[in-house]
């Protein structure tokens, strides 16, 4: 059955198990609590379709998965990596935070860039690397807001961020094999805290246990 919130996902529950499959282009996952009705289930796609089986998942999509007893840990450190080399900061020093202290982007700070579409390349893949680094969420979501006419104060700001990730490149999540089946949500807000519009700006998160399911930054 397709997920009525992701129609990349697919559920099979029964008496007996239950099974999970993740689809993306060519790629595909497949986790459940019974190991043979998985085994049972690739023997039926392999019937089906031409598949591969490089059995367990390690890398998927830029995510690093690390399997251990104690569970799982997520990261992006290759994918993080690429874009720095993209930016040209290899060799740049680093920063402790991704956002300077006290400092407010506007509509009209600094000069428009005369070629913007480095900017938007790295900040559509900052975007992605939230997937894992929700620490730059709040950073990610205040320079992604002037994709359309980026300036140079905007591209100063990205460049900041980057420099924060080169120095916490396999910052990560991860999910214990040991968490209770708890849910627990957090949230904040900074109101009308945007000097342009005073639209407030608001977070949150959610943990299953100690696992951190879902976050968001946004305005």
């Amino acid at each position: 059955m397709a997920s009525h919130y992701d129609f990349t996902s697919f559920l099979r529950r029964t008496d007996k198990d239950i099974i999970l499959l993740l689809l993306y282009v060519n790629d595909m996952i497949i986790t459940g609590d019974d190991l043979s009705s998985i085994q049972e289930l690739k023997a039926f796609l392999s019937q089906q379709f031409e598949m591969k089986d490089p059995g367990h998942l390690n890398y998927f999509l830029g995510l690093e998965i690390t399997h251990s007893i104690d569970g799982l840990y997520i990261t992006q450190a290759k994918y993080a990596s690429k874009l720095l080399s993209q930016a040209r900061l290899t060799d740049s020093k680093t920063v402790d935070t991704p956002v300077e202290f006290n400092v407010h982007l506007t509509p009209l700070g600094g000069k428009p860039l005369s070629n913007p579409s480095l900017y938007r390349r790295l900040v559509g893949s900052l975007i992605y690397l939230i997937v894992t680094h929700l620490d730059i969420s709040y950073a990610v979501h205040q320079v992604s807001q002037y994709l359309f006419a980026p300036r140079l104060t905007y591209y100063t700001a990205v460049l900041r961020i980057l420099r924060y990730l080169k120095c916490t490149l396999f910052y990560g999540l991860f999910y214990s094999a040991q968490s209770p089946l708890i849910l627990r949500a957090f949230s904040d807000i900074d109101w009308a805290g945007d000097p342009t519009d005073r639209r407030s700006t608001t977070g949150y998160c959610f943990l299953l246990g100690s696992s951190l399911i879902s976050w968001q930054s946004k305005k």
